[in-house]
């Protein structure tokens, strides 16, 4: 299956588009339809599985429930061997002895999160007995979402990062289970001997207490007992933070992250801080602000004092001087000239689409300038070598005069 698309001279560019399409590649129109059209599938198969549990639906609608059942497993199965397929594409040619990429993917979490959403229903087919009880497992597709919500990916990633973590919260809250068990035994083994009569008894109070839910099935009667269940809910409310606080400073730091990788690459292409360091990238980052405008929004108008350039994160911004209209998308800036001396703008912004956009001040570019000689070197260099070309509209919106006045002044 796998080895004949290297035979054919298209298939490895067809192998190629269709692996690009399935991982969600922001380039093309048809990787978001087929990321939404699976995302809404999963959803309506779940929906329909929490509504069949229901007696009065389920006989009131089986055929429907049984469509929508055997609809999603064919197309998560297409899915499932598309990706097995496609797998390692549009890697480089892989070397003798290493691990073939479909199978590779297959015992990847979301290759057996892919192959346990369409396992049971083909083996309930041939498979005697009532085997079709682990349908139940449908529920799992829930997961598969993960692979296109990025606030997903950043908790399992958030969880992997720190499981040594919550692995010793795990440990700590064994060991103060077992020492409260203990010592509530001792504490009311005569009063309550067939509630707390063993350790093993007081465990279950010893979990349900630490972990501040409290039944209330059972509760002590003794003095000793209930100072005993006090420094438990205690102790426990201190244990209970932990995790919570763990992998919330790890899910805000895979977010951080995230963003910072997508704010620097975006950065990083904007010809005015290409070749910039690591260090002066990161000096610029934290100076940006985020903002976000809806479609028909005007972000600058012409004729206003221009004081900051603006970089889009997501959508389109159309910009509009004179006749000529400019169409920019994500990844692309505009404005970059203001930074370098406040002039009015000679066009007019406006979102065609929502748009999340980066803003950064003239000020504080400014400031960034004056504390770094390194960083006012690079934008004037790079600035100054498109002077002695008509400045493009889609580039900025002063002239090659103006600029270099503003050069002058400042040095």
């Amino acid at each position: 299956m796998f080895g004949q698309s290297e035979k054919n001279g298209s298939m490895p560019s067809l192998r190629a588009k269709v692996h690009r399409i399935l991982e969600i590649d922001g380039d093309l129109w048809n990787s978001h339809l087929v990321t939404r059209l699976i995302v809404i599938i999963i959803v309506i198969n779940l929906t329909a599985v929490c509504l069949e549990s229901v007696p009065e639906y389920a006989a009131r609608w089986p055929m429907a429930f049984f469509v929508i059942e055997t609809a999603s497993v064919i197309i998560f199965t297409l899915e499932y061997a598309l990706r097995l397929w496609s797998a390692g594409a549009v890697e480089p040619e892989r070397r003798k002895g290493e691990v073939h990429p479909g199978l590779r993917f297959a015992r990847s979490p979301a290759g057996l999160v892919d192959l346990v959403a369409i396992l049971p229903f083909w083996l309930a087919f041939v498979v005697p007995g009532d085997f079709r009880v682990l349908l139940v497992v449908r529920m799992l597709r829930f997961l598969k979402l993960a692979r296109y919500s990025p606030a997903m990916q950043a908790l399992f990633d958030a969880l992997y990062a720190e499981r040594r973590a919550l692995m010793g919260c795990v440990v700590i809250l064994m060991g103060a289970s077992l020492f409260a068990a203990t010592a509530m035994h001792l504490a009311e083994r005569d009063a309550q001997p067939d509630k707390l009569g063993t350790i093993p008894d007081a465990l279950w109070w010893a979990i349900v207490t630490l972990g501040t839910v409290g039944y209330g099935d059972v509760v002590p009667i003794t003095p000793l007992g209930r100072l005993i269940a006090t420094a438990t809910i205690l102790v426990g409310l201190i244990i209970m933070a932990l995790p919570i606080g763990i992998i919330a400073s790890a899910f805000a730091q895979q977010v951080h992250r995230r963003d910072f990788v997508v704010t620097w690459t975006m950065i990083s292409r904007v010809p005015l801080f290409a070749g910039l360091s690591a260090t002066n990238v990161g000096d610029i980052i934290k100076l940006l602000v985020a903002r976000r405008v809806e479609a028909g929004e005007i972000i600058a108008r012409r004729g206003e004092h221009a004081e900051s350039m603006f970089f889009i994160v997501k959508g389109e911004v159309e910009i509009v001087i004179g006749a000529k209209h400019v169409r920019l998308g994500a990844g692309h800036f505009f404005g970059e000239i203001a930074l370098l001396q406040s002039s009015r703008r000679t066009g007019t912004s406006i979102a065609r689409s929502s748009c999340n956009l980066l803003i950064l001040e003239a000020r504080d570019l400014h400031a960034l300038m004056d504390r770094d000689e390194r960083i006012a070197a690079q934008i004037k260099s790079v600035a100054r070598s498109r002077l002695g070309r008509e400045l493009d509209f889609s580039k900025g919106d002063l002239s090659a005069e103006e600029l270099e006045e503003s050069f002058d002044e400042r040095d």
